[in-house]
């Protein structure tokens, strides 16, 4: 893993709670090294800090994680895990999990199914209807 660039998620003083949290729920993920103030885990080979920056700023959704799944079970299976123990639903394939940080959890193949010149803006209609994407409504949109 040579990642120069990575993000530094702000928390105010849970960053190893959260840091736990993800490497829970991403199966080839580990806490990389951790000290009171700094957390450095990796997310499926994507290097990640928490930061125990206190109360002074709040996540949004001006940053977001994509998670790029195959099957609708991969879909299912984070919505569940990010939206359990306090997150929010969003729209449109959005959430956020039980520390304020936003996710969007789409099908890989979404991109293909959007710039289908036949069925493009269907397929758009039925992502702005949904919560939780689901790929078989997309496809058949």
């Amino acid at each position: 893993m040579n990642n120069q660039i990575f993000p530094c998620m702000w928390f105010d003083g849970n960053a190893k709670a959260a840091a736990d949290f993800y490497c829970s729920v991403f199966k080839n993920s580990k806490i990389l090294d951790e000290n009171p103030m700094v957390v450095m885990f990796e997310l499926n080979g994507n290097k990640v800090m928490g930061l125990n920056g206190g109360p002074h700023f709040k996540f949004n959704e001006a940053l977001s994680f994509v998670v790029n799944c195959d099957t609708q079970e991969e879909i299912d299976y984070y919505w569940e895990k990010f939206t359990a123990d306090g997150g929010q639903e969003s729209m449109c394939g959005w959430l956020k999990d039980k520390f304020g940080f936003s996710w969007q959890i789409v099908p890989s193949m979404i991109g293909q199914l959007m710039s289908d010149p036949a069925k493009g803006q269907r397929v758009m209609q039925a992502i702005m209807g949904m919560k939780k994407l689901d790929i078989d409504k997309l496809k058949n949109a």
